[in-house]
């Protein structure tokens, strides 16, 4: 009788309990065993069968040793090629390890920034583990899903992708860098997201308790597409807050100091905004005309969650006599919810809809 699926995979996590009690010692023998039967908890059987077990077992363990410190809030990522005499277990790839807080985005983002050097990922191992860590960021235990003891105990996302072979030191030094980045703007942009929906609601808030004195029907509709953007309809990224002025005749755009959010963080301060200065003279114009929200796409690419340009949604700021004096921008990415929305049903493209049918003349 062929075994299940299951069963095949069983007896996989039963030989590594077996090896992490007998090579380890009784100090770390409990929690080493929890760890290594948890690591491949979700990975196919077919792609552990393929794999030596002592293989299985000792990129395993070296992750573990590397999982042993790490202060919450802070990400950890090693880029090597295994060998068996200095790791106990070698690959015919390289070896990307990752050890941070679990955070929505984290596969999608790590998979975007090694595709973006072209190398292609064979293999992403990637348990949730709750770890117990001692207030220096040393690891204490390892608990299994149904332990019920929460005190300092962090959930963790333990990740293994297996890329491209790679030889040079220059090189694996890039990949490094890359995910730290990639990384780096999950994790702000994941810190962020509250106060980025928080934002929006005062926005919201003030066109509706000051209205600028702009045509009712387009402030409405408006206010609508900011609250329907929000109803998980888009995923917010960054957010800035920004003033445009007059300088010498010559309209610019500055950025307020520490307004910014998720990718957009200004630490530094005001700054100002040299896209806005390149810009032709008649988009410049444009950026006076009195229209509530301009809605497009950046000039950037996500490094966050999907490979595209981000959505761009800007909400000029209109005084009482009718002049933009600035903008609140947020950048993002349309949910998929927000792609599976029949048009009639979104604000504003509800509206063209409406008057294209119209024009059309037809029943």
């Amino acid at each position: 009788m062929t075994p299940t699926r299951d069963s095949r995979a069983q007896s996989i996590f039963d030989t590594l309990a077996s090896m992490a009690r007998e090579r380890t010692s009784v100090e770390t023998s409990d929690f080493a065993e929890k760890f290594v039967v948890q690591y491949f908890a979700g990975t196919a059987a077919d792609d552990l069968l393929s794999v030596d077990v002592s293989n299985l077992y000792g990129a395993a363990m070296t992750h573990l040793t590397f999982a042993r410190d790490r202060l919450p809030g802070t990400a950890k990522v090693h880029v090597y090629n295994p060998q068996f005499q200095q790791h106990g277990w070698q690959s015919t790839h390289t070896i990307v390890e990752i050890v941070m807080d679990d955070m929505p985005f984290l596969v999608d983002s790590v998979r975007m920034a090694l595709n973006q050097r072209g190398l292609t990922t064979h293999l992403i191992v990637h348990p949730v583990v709750r770890l117990k860590r001692a207030p220096d960021g040393s690891l204490i235990d390892v608990l299994l899903p149904d332990d019920k003891d929460c005190s300092a105990v962090i959930t963790e996302a333990v990740m293994h992708c297996e890329v491209d072979r790679q030889t040079e030191t220059p090189i694996l030094e890039a990949i490094r860098d890359d995910v730290e980045k990639a990384l780096g703007d999950v994790a702000v942009a994941v810190e962020d997201w509250a106060d980025m929906r928080l934002k929006l609601g005062e926005v919201i808030d003030s066109l509706r308790e000051r209205p600028p004195p702009i045509d009712l029907n387009q402030l409405a509709e408006g206010i609508e597409f900011l609250k329907w953007m929000d109803n998980n309809h888009f995923t917010f990224l960054g957010y800035r807050e920004y003033v445009l002025s007059s300088e010498a005749g010559q309209d610019e755009l500055w950025s307020t100091a520490s307004s910014g959010l998720g990718l957009l963080r200004n630490p530094l301060g005001a700054s100002v905004s040299h896209g806005f200065a390149t810009l032709s003279e008649e988009k410049r114009r444009e950026a006076r005309i009195p229209d509530l929200l301009v809605i497009t796409k950046g000039n950037h690419r996500s490094t966050v969650h999907r490979p595209t340009y981000m959505d761009y949604v800007g909400i000029k700021q209109i005084n009482a006599e009718g002049e933009v004096t600035g903008e609140h921008r947020f950048l993002g990415l349309y949910t998929s919810a927000a792609y599976n929305r029949n048009p009639r049903s979104i604000p504003l493209l509800r509206t063209k809809v409406k008057r294209i049918v119209e024009q059309a003349g037809y029943p």
